[in-house]
This record gives structure tokens, sequence and C-alpha cells, in this order.
């Protein structure tokens, strides 16, 4: 399901902030493009006069430079401002069904490491003291937000080994939750490959908020710190037109990046398509098979200029993915957020979606879990699992509805899938009904025939998981396989590793945010207890300040 906040963002085409960068560039001699690259993209006196008069594109020069397009719309005179409407945009998918073993055994998804849906619901809940649309929750996203502490893989060149727990439902009486998760290994810092980052910058006019381009710089600058004198950053910048205002530069030469990041300001129109465009120019253009090579697209997603086109966008960036260069998408901003084409972009681009709604978040992703944001250690991770139906009557995947597969693209290494960076955590859950329990929500048919169980079918097994993935420089996938045994089911919650409680007690939250119909048998206090009794180790609060989101939604329901 895709919600769009109503309705037309009325942007003012007289903002031209990105002219004065465009006239710069005209003027300039290619030696003085390459040593005044950190010239401001708009001065205040050419903001000011920017909202009197529109500068007509006839007026200016073509730029001496390949990398700076003009594409400044003709002027429109009169235009009244006005407070933008809220034109945010989200898509969970329509809600996974309950299943029957019988007749659909096989599920198949594709892994999701994304963590956007997580953030934007404490942003919600924590700053603007109202739950989100039940749209901009993914579950699996919040599962996700967090890491577990799951079995390690031995090397790079098998970068998974799979954890399968089956425990009690902590909402539903009589169900089982199947909980699998994997994490990739985490390769040493030693061996890290250096990068060759691109960033994308959204300097358009609707960046202009503390939470949107002021904050992209602050995140921007704990990020350096984790670079060194191996890894190279440019700068692209777009808003009503596209240029590079950093050339790549070591990471050590921090006074020429931050005084590059210091003097860009918001302004104009969002010409997103075109930036995309230049920002993989430049990583092609400086691409090395011995470095990482991603961009970084800070936005709001609010393109309107040039092509603006969601499914057009994703085409172009998944055309570039084979060039090895990952997209990776940072989200900032309320308002006018788009976080269907953050979502569909980071999908199409080999890489993740984050929310970045403060500066805790920002440490999150690009310091403290900054190797799984930049390295990857595998592409295409697909899961299937196929259910035994002498033990399992019905399930339900829970979440993952924008990564459905289908199931002959399993075995199809064309399909692309998930990736997943150094240390990444993926998690699923599967809520189970088996055989003669009370708790099944479907009747076996009246005048259909019921399931043989006999002993050709294996009751020992409860399910069988695999798991597909290819290594980054490789195009054929490797197979992981696991059988799910009945006689590893916890009989108690009390009895399952803390991890396993902890996940439940997310992915209990995340449904109830998503007004799921499944879990009205467990309150609000029922989520803080559980959550509560098995944060286990917190290093950085994350699982602590989970409780609070929930006793802050408590009230926020509770009211109304």
């Amino acid at each position: 399901m895709i919600t769009k906040f109503n309705h037309r963002h009325a942007k003012s085409f007289l903002a031209v902030s990105f002219s004065a960068l465009t006239l710069y560039a005209c003027e300039a001699t290619p030696e003085q493009e390459i040593a005044d690259t950190t010239a401001p993209i708009l001065s205040e006196e050419v903001r000011a006069e920017s909202e009197q008069v529109a500068v007509n594109s006839s007026q200016i020069k073509q730029s001496k430079s390949s990398r700076f397009h003009s594409t400044l719309p003709s002027p429109i005179p009169n235009i009244v401002p006005n407070i933008p409407a809220n034109t945010e945009r989200y898509d969970n998918g329509e809600a996974n069904p309950v299943k029957l073993a019988t007749k659909e055994p096989l599920s198949t998804f594709s892994a999701d490491v994304d963590s956007a849906s997580y953030s934007i619901g404490r942003r919600f809940i924590m700053n603007n003291n109202s739950l989100p649309p039940s749209e901009a929750v993914r579950v699996e996203e919040l599962v996700n937000y967090f890491t577990y502490d799951y079995k390690k893989a031995s090397s790079a060149e098998e970068p998974f080994a799979p954890t399968v727990w089956v425990t009690p439902s902590p909402w539903s009486e009589d169900k089982k939750l199947m909980h699998i998760g994997v994490q990739g290994y985490d390769t040493p810092q030693a061996e890290n490959l250096d990068a060759n980052i691109v960033l994308l910058l959204d300097v358009s006019g609707s960046m202009s908020n503390e939470d949107k381009l002021p904050l992209v710089k602050k995140s921007i600058k704990l990020m350096l710190n984790e670079l060194d004198e191996n890894d190279t950053i440019s700068i692209v910048v777009y808003a009503g037109a596209a240029g590079v205002v950093l050339e790549p530069t070591a990471a050590n030469q921090k006074t020429k990046i931050l005084k590059a990041l210091n003097n860009l300001n918001a302004g104009g129109s969002t010409a997103g398509g075109q930036g995309i465009s230049l920002a993989y120019d430049l990583a092609e253009e400086n691409f090395s098979d011995n470095k990482v090579n991603r961009i970084l697209l800070a936005t709001d997603g609010d393109f309107n200029v040039g092509t603006v086109d969601d499914d057009s966008l994703e085409d172009f960036v998944a055309r570039k993915r084979k060039s090895g260069i990952y997209l990776t998408i940072l989200g900032f901003g309320q308002g006018n957020y788009n976080d269907v084409l953050a979502q569909k972009l980071a999908q199409a681009g080999n890489g993740v979606a984050a929310y970045v709604d403060n500066l805790n978040e920002a440490r999150k992703v690009l310091v403290n879990e900054f190797t799984s944001t930049l390295f990857p250690i595998a592409k295409d991770l697909k899961f299937q699992v196929e259910f035994n139906p002498a033990v399992v009557a019905e399930y339900r995947l829970i979440g993952y509805e924008t990564r459905a597969l289908n199931n002959e693209d399993f075995n199809n290494d064309a399909v692309d899938a998930g990736d997943i960076g150094a240390g990444h955590t993926v998690t699923a859950l599967y809520e189970l009904s088996l055989n003669g329990s009370n708790s099944r929500l479907v009747d076996d048919l009246r005048y259909g025939k019921k399931p043989a169980i006999n002993s050709d079918l294996n009751i020992d097994e409860l399910a069988f998981v695999k798991l597909r993935y290819k290594l980054p420089d490789q195009d054929k996938s490797n197979l992981i396989t696991m059988p799910v045994m009945t006689k590893d089911i916890y009989q108690s919650l009390e009895d399952a590793p803390i991890e396993a409680r902890f996940a439940s007690s997310v992915a209990a939250f995340g449904q109830k945010l998503a007004r799921s119909k499944f879990t009205h048998d467990i309150d609000y206090e029922q989520i803080i207890n559980l959550a509560q009794a098995n944060k286990g180790d917190d290093p950085y609060g994350y699982r602590s300040e989970f409780v609070q989101i929930v006793r802050a939604a408590e009230k926020i329901d509770q009211k109304g």
C-alpha cells in the first residue's frame, strides 16, 4: 500500500541557488575550477536577489566544464509564497497472508537490512508526538534496526552461518515463532578495502530546514573521522542543475573537504535525476578495483525537475549497478520525505536505505556501523523456507512485504536481491500454527481431501531453510542449507535465548504500529516488559531507547 500525504508540494522556481554555482562555473577557467571547488553555491547577496528576480536561463553562458549542466526553468512571475502541503510518501506493501503448508509450502524473499522505517517511526513518536502512518511501518526494518548475537561466520569466502530458533509466540497463544538469523562475516579493520566515495547532496530549497542540509553536513563530518588518506571523497550537488563542487580528494585533507561542505546552502528546485547521473559519471571516472566504490545520496527525495518518475530513476540505477558502484540512500527531513523513492533506489543500486532524524542516528549509521554501511561482503542474499506439512499447518512471514520473490527466483542468479555489509545481521520471523493446535485460522475443508500424513514424511523436521548469496566479485551464487528440527523447539519463551525474546518484542511493536490484525492479544505494557527484561548487551543504548519509544507510543495511543 502506498500513501502520499496531501497533495502537491508547491515550490517556487524563483529560488535560484544553483544558478550561482552555474554562473561561477561558466566564468571559471579549468584551473580555477580545480582551485576553487569550494566556492559557495549561493551567497547571501544572490539569495536575496533570487527572491525578487527570476533568472532567465538564456542569460547563463554555456559552461566550459562538462560537469556542469544548466536546466533552469523559464521564469514564473508573481508566485505568492505559501506553506507547502505534506507530501510524504510511504509504502509497506500488502500485509502477508496466512498460508497453508499443504498448498504453499515454499516461502521466498530477499534479505533486507534497511533501517529507515525504524527511525521514521521514532521521529513521529518522539518528535511529532504522533503514531506513524501504518504505511510507513515495515516490521522487518524495525527488527533489523538492532544487531543480534548469531553464529559467527568463519571466513569472507563463507560469510554466513544461519541461526534458527523456534519459540512460543508472545502475542498468540499456541502459536510458534520461527526466528531465522544470519550475521555477515565481520571483516577485520585491517582487511577492509579503501573507499572511493561520491557524496551526492541535495541542496534544493526543500533541504533548508535544520533537520535537512545542516544535519547532512554534521553527519558527513562524523563520517570523515572514519576515513584516511587512502580513501577519496568527491562531492556532487544538485538543485536546479547538477555540478561537482569537490573533485576526488584524499579523505585526510579535511580542511578542503570541510570548506566545500560549509559553503553549501539550500535553494531552488530539485534536479535529482541529473545529480544521480553525474554522481555515477564521477564514480566511474575514479573507479578502482581495489576500493569499494559507493555513492552516498543524502536527500529528502523530493525530485521535481528533469527525470522525476520513480520507475525511470529506478531503471537507470538498476542498469548502473552492473558497473560495481553501490548506492546508499540517507534520508533526511520531514514534510515531503519520499520514502517510496528512497526504497526503490536503494534496492536497485545494491545498497541500503537509512533515515537520519538526528545526529545520534548519523553516528549509528556512519560511525558505529561504518563497516557494515560501506563495505559489502555479499550481494543478492535470498531466503527460501520449505515448511513440512506433516508438522506445520499454517505459516505467516512477518514483514518483508516489499521484498517478496517468486519461488522460481531463488535459483535464478539473474534476479537481484539484498546486499549485506561487513558484520551486518539479518533477521526474519515466521508465525506458525502446528498441526493439532487450536490456533489455526483456516479450517479443514469439508469436501476436500485432508492432508495425508504418512511415514514417507519426516516428522522430525519442522522446515528446511535455504540461503543463496554471491560474493561481491562473483556472478554465480552459493547455497547454504539447514534443516529445522522439531526436537529443538523451545517449550517456553522464558527458556529461549535473550536475542529471540527481544526480537519478538520488536516484532510485536512493529505489528501494532502497522495496525496488524494478528497482534490484538498483546498490549504495550507486555511489549515493554518483554523488551526491558531482554535488552542483554546494549553498549550504545539502542535497546533502552526502544523501550522509551514504546512507552511514548502507548501514551499517544491512549490519548487517541
